[in-house]
């Protein structure tokens, strides 16, 4: 990032910090809510958490509302092979990022920022060292440059598999270097003014 790095990263924590206790009082009443319509309609778990990366070596529980049926077997990222296990609010919760609201709880232990690139399974770390270990320079986040500008197609390409290997393949090829591309952009150009810019872009894209 430009400037001091140390300084840049005391900002970016006071701005998680503001900006999350900001919207954990907000938003408490509707995760609550959807907290409720999820155990009445789906059951429980209500809520879904999954090792990611917030460094080379350090993993951290992710936390999301459950939107898929349990599986002992469930491994990778997810694409349509997947798809015949989404539950009845889990549909909704996928399409509009609500499910992501729990996310506010990682931001404010501290594992994860508002903006940054998003952290990845272990499995790709180890995977592709040389990428992560340039990605992971920065905090993880729960939007970014790459969730703005390449989420969508990432979807749309990971909707057209029918097996975790096809789903695997094409994440390989497909998103990983291109995601990887635009963190290190944002690496490069990032600063608090930048990432208020990017959590409005996040806001509005979610209105929308």
């Amino acid at each position: 990032m430009e400037g001091d790095d140390s300084a840049m990263t005391v900002s970016k924590r006071l701005l998680d910090l503001v900006c999350g206790v900001l919207l954990a009082v907000f938003l408490a009443p509707v995760i609550a809510v959807i907290a409720l319509i999820v155990l009445v309609l789906d059951g429980r778990p209500v809520f879904h958490v999954s090792e990611r990366m917030r460094s080379m070596t350090e993993g951290f529980g992710l936390i999301k509302f459950r939107t898929m049926v349990p599986s002992a077997d469930d491994r990778g990222v997810s694409g349509g092979d997947k798809a015949d296990r989404i539950t009845r609010c889990g549909a909704f919760l996928r399409r509009s990022r609500l499910d992501e609201l729990p996310q506010l709880w990682n931001v404010l232990r501290g594992d994860i920022s508002f903006i940054g690139p998003r952290p990845p399974l272990r499995d790709y770390v180890e995977r592709f060292p040389d990428i992560y270990a340039q990605v992971l320079k920065s905090r993880p986040g729960i939007s970014g440059l790459a969730t703005i500008h390449f989420q969508a197609h990432e979807e749309h390409l990971l909707s057209c598999s029918r097996s975790a290997e096809e789903t695997d393949a094409i994440y390989c090829r497909a998103c990983i270097p291109r995601k990887a591309r635009l963190d290190l952009i944002y690496q490069a150009h990032g600063g608090i003014c930048h990432d208020l810019a990017l959590m409005a872009k996040t806001v509005f894209r979610r209105l929308r």
